[in-house]
């Protein structure tokens, strides 16, 4: 059944630690970031990713979608600044992934308790929503198949995710071919 089911990382969140800290103004200076309010915002076309400099003087990588791609955007963001990344410490933080069952879902028949989460339909985005406290994660699931899963902190989790609820809807004979 796993087999079926593709996971696909949307966007990765990293934050990396370096030593000593960036200093915000030669972050402006160098790198020609953004100021918005006590952070540094870089947009970097290769590879591509934002890059948030905090006021601790770490560097936050969004929109990548594996961690070696975040790295090379922190890296080239050091390069540029004329330091090494050498002793750059990487903290992962929640993906945005997406997969999709191959089959419909009833999404407006799936709002009760469903045991290792809760469910409800959301109005404004058309989609039946999972929170998923056996793979701590929440799920969005589509009629047509399709779903995204938001804080997560693996693929692996969300592919079992993804596997444990087609199992519990082929279960309950809720997913159509």
């Amino acid at each position: 059944m796993s087999s079926n089911i593709d996971v696909r990382v949307d966007n990765l969140l990293v934050r990396f630690t370096t030593s000593p800290p960036i200093d915000l103004e030669e972050a402006v200076e160098r790198l020609g970031g953004v100021v918005n309010g006590d952070v540094i915002i870089k947009m970097l076309d290769a590879p591509r990713a934002t890059l948030i400099i905090d006021s601790m003087g770490r560097i936050i990588v969004h929109g990548t979608h594996r961690i070696e791609a975040a790295r090379a955007a922190a890296k080239e963001m050091l390069l540029r600044m004329g330091r090494d990344d050498s002793g750059l410490v990487a903290e992962l933080g929640p993906i945005v992934a997406s997969f999709d069952f191959g089959q419909t879902v009833p999404v407006h028949n799936i709002r009760t308790n469903l045991g290792s989460g809760t469910s409800s339909f959301d109005d404004r985005l058309g989609c039946l929503r999972i929170q998923d406290s056996r793979h701590d994660l929440e799920l969005l699931i589509w009629a047509n198949g399709r779903c995204v899963a938001l804080n997560a902190r693996h693929p692996n989790m969300v592919a079992m995710s993804a596997v444990h609820w087609k199992s519990k809807f082929t279960d309950k004979k809720s997913l159509k071919a």
